[in-house]
């Protein structure tokens, strides 16, 4: 099976983007690369040899690694390749890495609860930085299978949002933001085990976090040194 053209199959039928949309994510994530590292694999299966890019060799072991800002552009990708992944096997984990700086807390709202509905545990791995929004969703992995590298840091901090315009309108906005935040913090209270007082005021200001207070904190589980498959 072709994971990348099966995904675009998926993606463009049941998820409703465009082809041109997915085209175009999977263009940026290869030229975000520099020039002069191409990204291909030469897969060869039963006497066949294919040429993939890396990201669809990740998906053929349920990998999806999440190295951008949110916004309604990625997460869009996101949650159509958690729900394709889902489609081909409900059973088997799916390992979601993280290295983001947050962003949208709408989009990213739409990835979380999708990792939440779909039947497949999704197991979380910081390998870099899980900032903002990107530090919701590393906690939001099931407990146990959520996991930073000894060198990550997490953020957590308050929702940011701008008003202007007519007083009422901007009366609006505040509520939106602040039932978002008071979202948030709900979210990381029931995934951490930290009490919704602790995180208004831990997420007060910018709270930064080594891999191992993330642990401690409730926000990953285990913070991985070395991979237990390797060898001595």
């Amino acid at each position: 099976m072709n994971f990348g053209e099966e995904f675009k199959k998926y993606a463009t039928k049941h998820a409703g983007l465009s082809s041109m949309h997915v085209e175009k994510y999977l263009e940026h994530s290869l030229t975000t690369l520099p020039t002069n590292f191409t990204p291909n694999i030469i897969e060869e299966r039963n006497m066949n040899v294919a040429l993939m890019d890396v990201f669809s060799r990740l998906m053929m072991d349920r990998i999806i690694f999440f190295g951008v800002q949110v916004t309604d552009y990625t997460a869009n990708i996101v949650q159509a390749q958690l729900l394709f992944m889902e489609s081909t096997d409900p059973q088997r984990d799916i390992y979601m890495y993280i290295n983001s700086p947050g962003g949208s807390v709408t989009a990213g709202l739409g990835i979380y609860d999708t990792m939440q509905y779909i039947m497949p545990d999704v197991a979380t791995i910081c390998t870099g930085l899980a900032a903002s929004f990107g530090a919701v969703l590393l906690a939001a992995g099931v407990k146990g299978k959520r996991t930073a590298l000894k060198h990550a840091r997490i953020m957590i901090h308050q929702p940011l949002g701008g008003m202007q315009g007519q007083v009422s309108d901007m009366e609006i906005s505040y509520r939106l933001v602040k039932k978002m935040q008071d979202d948030l913090y709900n979210i990381l209270s029931t995934h951490t085990g930290q009490t919704y007082e602790q995180i208004t005021k831990d997420s007060d200001r910018d709270f930064w976090m080594t891999s191992q207070e993330a642990k401690e904190y409730g926000i990953v589980d285990e913070v991985l040194i070395r991979n237990k498959k390797a060898k001595n």
